[in-house]
């Protein structure tokens, strides 16, 4: 049986059905534990005071907001590719999430940029790159509804969403692109010295996979609604025809 059969409609909210519920269940477990575990079971940091705690929300939305695009760039493929319904209708599932996760980052992080930097606002090069793939968000949202034939709308945006992966890279990257800017390193690193400490990092992990779990759940949810949408609008269509 090959993979690309799940990618079926039919097949597709079949075997998503008894999963949504299992992702959200799992997701506010995760995200309860983390969240609580973090604000209220870690000590102050000795430089930035109760302020680091900000960083259970902040990275994993931050985390969240690029690797959603980076979804949607693999599902955009998919779908210029193999011209896989599914895949067109997931990538448009994911956006509006992946704009919210992208929103939460901004504001958290100014609420903590105030108080480090003396300002709620830097044209930091990873700021302005994550301003900028917040406008994306937006346009891919934009084109989706402003073009009325479904194909055609999923071709265009996939265009767009592999235009703007160069800034969800820069949003990754950008520290590392430049080294002036004031927004700190990686928090979480393959170099064991770049990683917050350990009292952190452990209820960051857990808050993480609860905003990974959720994304899931949640672009499932979304896609599901998508495709009953778009079998609606076919039967209505049909039944104009005839």
């Amino acid at each position: 049986m090959s993979i690309w059969e799940y990618a079926n409609p039919l097949k597709f909210m079949g075997w998503t059905a008894p999963l949504v519920p299992v992702l959200s269940v799992l997701a506010a477990v995760a995200l309860s534990v983390g969240l609580i575990w973090g604000y209220f079971f870690t000590p102050d940091d000795y430089r930035m005071g109760a302020s680091v705690k900000i960083i259970y929300i902040h990275v994993p939305s931050a985390m969240m907001a690029i690797n959603a695009w980076a979804m949607m760039l693999v599902a955009s493929l998919i779908w210029i590719v193999r011209r896989h319904h599914v895949s067109a209708l997931a990538a448009k599932a994911a956006a509006p999430i992946g704009m919210v996760m992208t929103v939460i980052a901004l504001i958290t992080g100014a609420i903590w940029g105030q108080p480090m930097w003396g300002t709620w606002w830097a044209w930091d090069p990873r700021l302005t790159s994550f301003l900028i793939l917040f406008l994306f968000y937006i346009g891919y949202m934009a084109m989706w509804a402003a073009i009325e034939n479904p194909d055609t709308a999923a071709d265009l945006t996939s265009v767009l969403c592999l235009v703007g992966s160069v800034f969800a890279i820069l949003s990754r990257y950008a520290v590392n692109f430049w080294n002036q800017g004031l927004h700190q390193g990686a928090s979480l690193s393959m170099d064991a010295e770049e990683n917050v400490a350990d009292v952190f990092w452990v209820p960051l992990l857990v808050a993480i996979a609860g905003f990974v779990l959720l994304f899931v759940a949640l672009v499932l949810v979304r896609t599901r609604t998508e495709i009953r949408a778009r079998r609606l609008h076919a039967i209505v269509a049909r039944e104009r025809m005839g």
